[in-house]
């Protein structure tokens, strides 16, 4: 398996392991105390990011700046990414809330959207740092 294989790979195992970590996070009810559990689950997942960048680039995240990141990225593209990521927390903070009332089968449904969700944005980040790393090893 090649190198990018390898790391594709990798990659695809944190995602997984993130998504159903946030997934079981969301399932315990917290009647009142479903937006600061999403600020919990948005930590988690930074680190799934800063984790995904690490596997492709071997350097922490944080070493690089925000403006560089902010270019590499394209602030428009930042923008709505950003915007969708705090609605899409947002509108499962307040579903959980409704969930709560249904029972383990509302609990359920709102970890399999968690989980769902959190495995989506960590595939939009590792395609995006796939994309860069394909440039950056492709011969000049």
């Amino acid at each position: 398996m090649g190198n990018v294989g390898k790391k594709r790979l990798e990659t695809v195992l944190a995602i997984t392991t993130y998504a159903i970590g946030s997934g079981t996070a969301s399932v315990a009810p917290t009647p009142g105390g479903e937006i600061p559990k999403q600020f919990i689950l948005t930590a988690s997942d930074i680190l799934m990011y800063t984790t995904i960048w690490r596997i492709y680039f071997e350097e922490e995240l944080s070493t690089k700046g925000l403006i560089e990141i902010l270019a590499e990225l394209g602030l428009v593209t930042f923008g709505a990414t950003g915007t969708a990521y705090i609605v899409s927390k947002a509108s499962t903070a307040i579903l959980k809330e409704i969930t709560n009332w249904a029972g383990p089968l509302g609990w359920g449904f709102t970890a399999a959207i968690a989980g769902s969700l959190s495995g989506l944005f960590g595939a939009i980040w590792a395609i995006y740092c796939d994309h860069l790393y394909s440039q950056k090893e492709q011969p000049v």
